[in-house]
C-alpha cells in the first residue's frame, strides 16, 4: 500500500516510516520542502489535502507538538488540520486513517489534552458514520531516541540528588518503546478490524520516579539521593520553563505527568505476537 505519513519525519513518525518499509509498504511522506508542498499549520480545510491523497491508499497521523507557540499552535497541528484530513481522506475515499493520540488525556485540563481529544472525536465520529475506517491509537509515555519526554527522563536520570514534585513521584506510567508502537501502527494500517480508540502500553506499570530510578541504574549509575520538591518549587518551576520554549518542563508537562497513564499491556501483545520491551531494557534501545 501507498500509505501517507504525516509527520513522517518527527520522534514517532520516523520510526513508523521504518516499520511499514520493513512491512513492505511505500511511506509517501509531505512536508514544506516537498513537492506537492503541505505545511500542517495551514492545511485546515479539506481541499488543502485532496493533491496529497491521489493515489494513496491509507493515511497515519503521526504530527505533534508538545509546546504550543505561535508558529506552531496545538488548535491547528493537533486539532483543525487533522480533522480537514479526516474530512479529505473521507471525500477521496481513503477509507483506513490512523491517528497517533495520547493515553490519559481523557478529562485532562490541558491544551495538549483539549486539541487531542478533539481531533480523535472528529475521527471516531467519521468511522460510525461509516465515512472512514479510523482507529485512534493512545500510547503510555513513549520511549526512545529524540523524544522530548525521554529526553527529559535520562537527564534527571543522570542527577546525583533527585527532587521530584509529589505528584509526579506517584503517577503511574506504562512507557512503550517507540519502535514497538511504530510496529504495531503498521499492523493497525493494514487491518481494519480495529476501529475506534486503542490504547497501548508497555509490559509493566510504575511510578514515574521509579521508572528514572531504572534509567539511572540501566546507564550504570548508583542510587540517587531522591527528594520531594515542595508544592511551590513544583509550581514555579512549571511557570519557568513556560518561558522557555525548547524546555520540555512546563505547566502543561506538569499537568500530564502528574495523572496516571495505564492501559491493558495485552493490547500491545496481541499486535506484535511478542512482549514489548520491558522499563528495564528501554536503554538497552537506544543504542538497537
Amino acid at each position: 500500500m501507498r500509505i501517507l505519513v504525516c509527520g513522517g519525519t518527527g520522534f514517532i513518525g520516523r520510526h513508523i516510516v521504518q516499520a511499514l518499509r520493513a512491512a513492505g509498504h511505500e511511506p509517501v511522506l509531505r512536508s514544506r520542502h516537498t513537492t506537492p508542498a503541505l505545511d500542517y499549520v495551514q492545511a485546515t480545510d479539506a481541499g488543502a489535502w485532496h493533491a496529497h491523497l491521489e493515489g494513496i491508499d491509507a493515511a497515519v497521523n503521526a504530527v505533534g507538538v508538545l509546546r504550543d507557540s505561535a508558529t506552531r499552535p496545538m488548535a491547528a497541528v493537533h486539532d483543525a488540520a487533522p480533522r480537514a484530513l479526516f474530512d479529505a481522506c473521507a471525500e477521496a475515499g481513503v477509507r483506513r486513517v490512523v491517528h497517533i493520540s495520547a493515553l490519559g488525556i481523557e478529562g485532562n485540563p490541558t491544551r495538549y489534552a483539549s486539541t487531542k481529544r478533539a481531533a480523535d472525536a472528529h475521527l471516531l465520529a467519521l468511522t460510525q458514520a461509516g465515512r472512514l475506517d479510523g482507529t485512534v491509537v493512545r500510547p503510555s509515555v513513549v520511549f526512545g531516541a529524540g523524544g522530548n519526554s525521554s529526553q527529559l527522563f535520562l537527564t534527571l536520570a543522570r542527577l546525583p540528588v533527585l527532587l521530584l514534585p509529589r505528584p509526579v513521584q506517584r503517577a503511574r506510567v506504562q512507557p512503550v518503546a517507540v519502535r514497538d508502537l511504530a510496529e504495531a501502527v503498521a499492523r493497525l494500517v493494514q487491518e481494519s478490524a480495529h476501529p475506534g480508540i486503542v490504547e497501548l502500553g508497555g509490559p509493566r506499570a510504575l511510578p514515574l520516579g521509579e521508572l528514572i530510578a531504572s534509567l539511572r541504574a540501566q546507564q550504570g549509575h548508583g542510587l540517587a539521593r531522591v527528594g520531594t520538591l515542595p508544592d511551590w518549587a513544583t509550581q514555579a518551576s512549571a511557570r519557568a520553563g513556560d518561558w522557555v520554549p525548547v524546555s520540555p518542563w512546563c505547566s502543561e508537562t506538569l499537568a500530564l505527568l502528574a495523572t496516571d497513564n495505564v492501559t491493558d499491556p495485552r493490547t500491545l501483545v496481541a499486535l506484535l505476537g511478542r512482549p514489548g520491551v520491558a522499563p528495564e531494557q528501554l536503554v538497552a534501545t537506544l543504542h538497537a
